[in-house]
């Protein structure tokens, strides 16, 4: 394999830009602000291409249903099928030069940086421990919900969901049906609560980078936010108080109550705040080298992040107290079930989001028309919807990306003239990536936490079921508010 080594430009993202660029990759924008194919010609590809992508997604709904037995122990192969089914064909029809360059792209610009920082604030906070019972009761739950809804705005939504699940959890262990606390968990922290800055989720952050005022967002859709993010509160305390009245608490509390509120190993703050040094470092410091490798340009700082980010993983562990990590009964088990998933999804929508980028000469060109008028002009309720149905199913980063082009790619015009068309792409990205376990990345950590502790989580679609009857009709409220 050759490797190029070349100068680039210093960039000008010194100072207060980059500092706000900190917090906006613990929401996972570090890997995916570069998830794009690698110099893939969209026009070129039908539709049937993106087979692989949606038989991924099929195994994940219906797999564990159907053979729980099959899938649990064979799912890394299952996934592994599904990306030789993209990339062997590929091979064959482009070359294996741009197959491997595709694969090269997305291991070095998306998938290593995402499992490198999303294993990094895993270890951190697996190593974080805290006492006391915090009694699981509707209101309680609630307010760690609200909490961690204004945390995800300032630390990104992997953040604060790597910061409080186990927690919620845990004050939930004494309850007999604790799902729906972690469906209305993801709602919120993982997803709606990351809406108002660049900080919060990675679609945001990419808008940030392509000129829109950081404080537009929180200006701008704050509204909708805290007519979602509201809505699922109060949702929320209707439903968990009716399932507390019906079952009550359990006769014993796994939790000790004679346990003092407080923290332990609260030395893996170090580790956390290694991570954001880390990756102030990659956005500050530019050495001007690059290395190409197959057409993926990747620069020193990124390169001297990643490793150390994998130092930070093992220096947690050496750090930690013992016992505190047994006791947050950490298991690597949710993030191997991620990692090998995710570089399935990441390889099979490779296709997918080169046609998109292809806009009227690809094969979803009427996705495009879909979302201009007669008159030429943007429609922002499509821009919502299509841009949030994607998301729910993409790696919603890129897809705002494809919709933010779309609308003309000038964020000027953009935050003025067509300030609703943006406003549109930004909510529904981000609102909508709670639709499914898969449309942003915190969802489906979440889930494998809960469900490596002995929570039974509806599958794909009893999710979708979720998602369906609370926030679709919420989405719907909105549109007719909003983005009319």
């Amino acid at each position: 394999m050759r490797v190029a080594v070349k100068q680039v430009r210093a960039g000008s993202g010194a100072g207060p830009r980059a500092l706000l660029r900190v917090a906006a990759v613990l929401g996972l924008a570090m890997g995916a602000a570069s998830a794009q194919a690698a110099d893939i010609d969209g026009a070129q590809l039908s539709a049937w291409w993106g087979i692989p992508f949606a038989g991924m997604l099929l195994s994940i709904a219906i797999m564990p249903l159907a053979i729980p037995n099959i899938w649990h122990h064979h799912f890394g192969k299952i996934a592994a099928g599904w990306a030789l089914a993209f990339l062997l064909p590929f091979a064959a029809v482009f070359g294996f030069g741009a197959a491997s360059g595709a694969v090269v792209h997305a291991l070095l610009a998306e998938y290593i940086p995402f499992i490198a920082l999303l294993t990094a604030l895993f270890t951190a906070a697996g190593g974080i421990y805290v006492r006391g019972n915090l009694h699981g009761s509707p209101l309680t739950n609630m307010k760690i919900m609200g909490v961690g809804a204004v945390l995800a705005s300032l630390m990104g939504t992997t953040g604060a969901s790597m910061l409080l699940i186990r927690p919620l959890i845990r004050a939930n262990d004494n309850r007999k049906h604790v799902a729906h606390v972690v469906v209305f968990f993801i709602f919120i922290v993982s997803n709606a609560g990351g809406s108002l800055t660049p900080l919060g989720d990675p679609p945001l952050f990419l808008g940030f980078l392509k000129g829109v005022d950081f404080f537009w967002t929180a200006t701008t859709i704050f509204p909708e936010t805290l007519f979602l993010v509201g809505s699922l509160l109060g949702i929320f305390y209707v439903i968990d108080s009716w399932f507390y009245k019906k079952e009550g608490v359990l006769p014993m509390d796994p939790t000790p109550d004679d346990e003092k509120f407080g923290l332990d190993g609260m030395i893996n703050f170090l580790p956390l705040l290694a991570v954001v040094a880390l990756v102030l470092m990659s956005g500050t410091w530019k050495p001007g080298i690059a290395f190409n490798i197959l057409g993926t340009e990747v620069e020193l700082q990124q390169i001297v992040r990643d490793v150390l980010l994998v130092v930070v993983v093992f220096l947690s562990l050496k750090i930690t107290p013992a016992g505190v990590r047994e006791k947050n009964q950490f298991s690597w088990a949710p993030m191997q079930e991620v990692a090998k998933l995710f570089i399935g999804i990441f390889l099979t929508m490779i296709p997918v989001l080169a046609m998109l980028r292809a806009g009227e000469a690809g094969a979803f060109a009427a996705v495009a028309r879909a979302v201009t008028g007669p008159d030429g002009q943007p429609l922002p309720w499509a821009y919502f919807w299509f841009s949030g149905a994607l998301s729910s199913f993409l790696d919603n980063a890129p897809t705002y990306l494809v919709f933010f082009n779309l609308a003309g790619g000038d964020p000027a015009v953009l935050m003025t003239t067509l300030s609703a068309t943006l406003a549109a792409i930004s909510a529904g990205s981000v609102f909508m990536g709670a639709n499914t376990y898969i449309g942003n990345a915190p969802n489906f950590m979440v889930k494998a936490i809960a469900e490596d502790r002995g929570i039974r989580m509806p599958s794909f679609f009893g999710y979708m079921l979720w998602s369906g009857a609370v926030l679709l009709p919420l989405f719907v409220v909105m549109t007719f508010i909003w983005f009319r």
